[in-house]
């Protein structure tokens, strides 16, 4: 939310005597700081943070600083899982690199709690948090394609589906997602799979350089030539080492127009459709992008189970590629088409907004045993006011074939990340839902090898350690350089202390 928009919500709220003020004196009137303001530290000790110091931090951004009590407040604090309802103590919104240095800045001198949100996507809320400071990237987005050098310059807060837009104008892409309201941020720095990663890489195989924003609040460029080592971290270290204000990022050439959408059968064929996943799926070509997915709704109707698809190679094999999968059987529903690509980008994002409360787990998965899918097909129970959703999204080819340690991701020899997700109505207790997913999922870990570090809630600090595998040594060594004190550790965090 930018400035004028906080302005225009805060005067449609009710602002007394609006219509009469200035709008610079009724920016003043909503950052007014009438007390002292209590708040945590990163281990959650309670500080109280005096009144000229908030005010001297509203006073030297550009930006906006936001307090409980403001309309923009609301907006600024909230994720996309309901279930998460945290409060911090005050919300930066910076208009660029500079309110971030001083934000990092004025918290790492009050040892706050820190979170920074870019699409708010995390399951586990990291992005908020309570009694800490909130840095909401909603203020700073945008995207710039130089098409003769194919490459794409994407402010730090910026969604998807503004890099997607941009470069495909001029015929070039990268790996985005896909979901479009979707943060650059979180899904660039933790790995980032998409409709033509298999082609082109991760998300992160393809940036560049970053400007990123370190605990000491300096803003560093990290790239080959420069801070190299920062560049490796920050490729798969996620949030571990600062706020990135700035990705450069390679573009592909590919045409607009790709092949996709779903077949989607009875979930009692849910061993048919998995075991078509493993031998035709996994083992296709890398222009073709296929998901394997099973789920029931929250009416309690019988389950469902299907592939989703994006050929991105010639239109006129598309059939034979998808005649293998064809071969399952009739489809309750048939929706491969000729897509846009940046639509097809889109076409899910009206079913990922949470207005219900959820919780996930997950694991990446090397290959798809009879046994695997023998535990997929049985866990699903189709039941009211319980929304249930297991989706093997596909990896390998162009991202199995990167060492696993060019860069900090390592998990390089899967064939999909495999994530169980349960939705409810919010008004429900969360208990019978959350023990009924880590039911189902104690069935699947055994064939599970780490997992995708923005899918996860309630790992152990062992296990979140354990998950960088070989290149966990070298992160923590540029986690002790770089955030020595943990100030970032809203994330799949690396603590200096261990």
């Amino acid at each position: 939310m930018n400035r004028r928009l906080f302005l225009r919500s805060a005067v449609a709220a009710g602002v007394s005597a609006a219509a009469t003020q200035s709008l610079a004196a009724q920016f003043a009137a909503l950052t007014e700081v009438s007390a002292n303001v209590n708040a945590v530290t990163g281990n959650r000790a309670a500080i109280e943070i005096e009144q000229a110091a908030i005010r001297e931090l509203a006073d030297s951004l550009r930006g906006n600083l936001l307090l409980p009590g403001n309309p923009a407040y609301e907006t600024a604090r909230k994720v996309l899982n309901a279930g998460i309802d945290k409060h911090p103590a005050l919300v930066v919104q910076p208009n660029g690199a500079t309110d971030i240095r001083k934000a990092v800045t004025f918290a790492r001198e009050r040892d706050l709690l820190l979170a920074v949100k870019c699409g708010g996507h995390s399951y586990a809320g990291k992005s908020t948090c309570d009694g800490g400071m909130q840095i909401d990237l909603s203020t700073l987005r945008h995207a710039r394609v130089d098409a003769a050098n194919r490459t794409a310059y994407i402010a730090g807060g910026s969604l998807l589906g503004e890099l997607d837009r941009e470069s495909m104008a001029v015929g070039l892409v990268t790996t985005a997602g896909t979901v479009s309201h979707t943060g650059i941020g979180g899904l660039t720095t933790a790995g980032g799979f998409g409709r033509v990663g298999r082609r082109f890489g991760l998300a992160l195989d393809n940036v560049r350089a970053v400007d990123i924003v370190t605990a000491d609040g300096q803003l560093r460029h990290a790239s080959p030539e420069e801070n190299e080592d920062l560049y490796w971290g920050v490729r798969g270290g996620g949030g571990n080492f600062g706020v990135v204000t700035n990705f450069e990022m390679a573009l592909h050439p590919m045409q607009r127009k790709v092949v996709g959408g779903d077949l989607i059968f009875p979930g009692a064929m849910a061993r048919q459709v998995f075991e078509a996943y493993r031998e035709h799926g996994v083992t296709g070509p890398d222009e073709l992008y296929c998901d394997a997915y099973v789920g029931s709704m929250m009416d309690g109707a019988d389950s469902m189970a299907g592939l989703h698809f994006c050929w991105s190679g010639p239109e006129a094999d598309a059939e034979k590629v998808f005649a293998p999968f064809r071969a399952i059987g009739t489809p309750i529903m048939d929706t491969l088409k000729v897509w846009d690509y940046v639509e097809l980008q889109r076409s899910g994002d009206n079913t990922e907004p949470r207005n219900d409360a959820s919780y996930m787990k997950a694991g990446f998965i090397n290959d798809v045993p009879d046994a695997l899918i023998d535990s997929i097909a049985n866990g699903i129970e189709p039941r009211d006011r319980r929304a249930v959703f297991l989706y093997c999204q596909q990896s390998g080819g162009a991202i199995g074939r990167v060492p696993a340690e060019a860069t900090a991701f390592a998990h390089r020899k899967s064939v999909a990340n495999m994530f169980l997700i349960v939705q409810w109505p919010n008004e429900d207790e969360a208990g019978q839902h959350v023990d009924y997913i880590r039911h189902y999922w104690r069935d699947l870990e055994p064939y599970t090898d780490g997992y995708y570090t923005v899918d996860t809630a309630d790992e152990s600090r062992a296990v979140r350690h354990g998950n960088y595998q070989r290149n966990f040594p070298r992160l923590m060594s540029l986690k002790k350089k770089y955030d020595p004190t943990n100030l970032f550790r809203l994330n799949a965090n690396i603590n200096p202390a261990a």
